[in-house]
């Protein structure tokens, strides 16, 4: 569920016209929904109820700082992948003491600022991550905290370039080799075993690849601790997917990922810490923009918009399909025809949907890309030299700028020219 609802026959935030926003800020940008955001961290709440556990939510799926501050508001603690991500989510006032750091490349000097300005973990993801932790630590007199990433050899049965599970798979270590690394880490100075990791995926829409990743975590762990290791935290990672296409996707619920969750872990006498990204913020996002033209072709017509794939990359990087409505509800009975859906980058690729039936709409229509909350703004680009897009934010009748749009002058003039031009 989401707070994107059509109210008089024009699609809302809430209680805000998604609009009277675009008078107010242009098209394209990004809407995000306070309701929607709290809403799914709750489920997950609801659904490690009785299991000591924390919500490390994902921050590359959206690392805007109100995004982040209103998750670590709820007591959210956050997942970040970059010595970057960690510096927005200390600025959007989470303590270190509720960041896991993950990555399968972190440097030493992000590695030392973490130690100075606090970490709840790091998780490790090679050998060669392991000693060099190890250097940092000592040099400073100070103790890293890690669990080991361990790559169960498990196929998430989703994407390509975003399956992280399987032997193949740059993230982690052959779980084979677990028990002989963990070996070494205890003998390393600063560094203090804490738990195991594990993360096979994203937009997962079966629970049947947590389940065996899971259950090998579990026998890895008694394993563990029959070596003499103190493992009182096990990171399940992240992955649960959304229902992008509404008409044929129905992923797990929460609860349903709670239940099992419970059931393989529920009697070890550990914390539990997961990672969802998309699941929170994936549906809490429209991405709003304008016909610029309607244009025939030979054999197909075009909607050609103003936002672009530099906006939202997914349906050219990924293959992505993003509903996409309107803002004034299309009239009962009002004929759906096929067009290809575009924006104006010089790219073939800038094509958001092919053959998509809408209904009659021409130059000046606004259209709103649903679910387009995680792995939107994060992954855009100035490519054709277009500005970032806005990011806004509702709660209730209220909408605030929480990005702006960068001017022409600004983008340019980073740019610096040498000397001898």
């Amino acid at each position: 569920m989401d707070h994107f609802l059509y109210r008089d026959g024009v699609l809302h935030a809430e209680d805000v016209s998604l609009a009277e926003i675009a008078a107010t800020v242009g098209t394209p940008f990004y809407c995000y929904s306070d309701a929607t955001l709290t809403r799914h961290f709750r489920l997950f709440q609801e659904a490690l109820a009785g299991l000591d556990h924390l919500i490390c939510y994902a921050v590359k799926a959206n690392s805007n700082q109100a995004v982040l501050r209103t998750l670590g508001a709820l007591g959210a603690g956050m997942d970040v992948v970059s010595g970057g991500e960690y510096r927005r989510a200390r600025a959007a006032g989470v303590p270190g003491a509720r960041i896991v750091f993950s990555g399968v490349g972190k440097t030493q000097a992000e590695m030392r600022h973490a130690l100075e300005h606090g970490i709840r973990q790091f998780n490790v993801e090679s050998e060669a991550e392991l000693h060099a932790l190890s250097e940092v630590a000592a040099s400073m007199g100070a103790t890293a905290p890690i669990c080991l990433r361990v790559n169960p050899d498990v196929d998430a049965k989703t994407h390509e370039k975003i399956s992280t599970g399987r032997k193949e798979d740059k993230f982690g270590v052959p779980i084979a080799r677990a028990r002989e690394i963990y070996a070494q880490a205890a003998t390393l100075p600063g560094l203090q075993v804490v738990g195991v990791d594990m993360h096979i995926g994203s937009q997962l829409t079966d629970l049947a690849p947590f389940e065996a990743a899971y259950t090998k975590l579990a026998d890895l762990t008694r394993a563990l601790r029959a070596d003499g290791h103190q493992i009182t935290r096990l990171d399940l990672g992240g992955g649960l997917g959304i229902p992008y296409a509404r008409s044929n996707e129905v992923p797990p619920l929460p609860l349903d990922y709670g239940a099992m969750v419970q059931r393989i872990f529920g009697d070890m006498e550990v914390e539990i810490e997961i990672e969802p990204g998309r699941l929170i913020v994936g549906n809490a996002g429209v991405l709003v923009a304008q016909v610029i033209y309607r244009k025939q072709g030979e054999g197909r017509d075009f909607l050609i918009l103003d936002a672009a794939m530099n906006d939202l990359i997914r349906p050219a990087m990924y293959g992505a399909h993003h509903d996409i409505v309107p803002l004034d509800q299309a009239a009962a009975g009002a004929e759906a025809l096929p067009h290809d859906i575009v924006g104006p980058v010089c790219e073939s690729g800038d094509t958001f949907a092919k053959a998509r039936p809408m209904p009659p709409l021409e130059a000046g229509a606004l259209v709103a890309f649903r679910s387009a909350g995680a792995y939107g703004a994060v992954m855009a680009s100035e490519y054709n030299t277009r500005p970032l897009i806005p990011e806004v934010m509702v709660k209730g009748d209220q909408f605030a700028v929480i990005r702006p749009r960068p001017t022409f002058d600004e983008i340019i003039n980073r740019d610096t020219i040498p000397a001898w031009l």
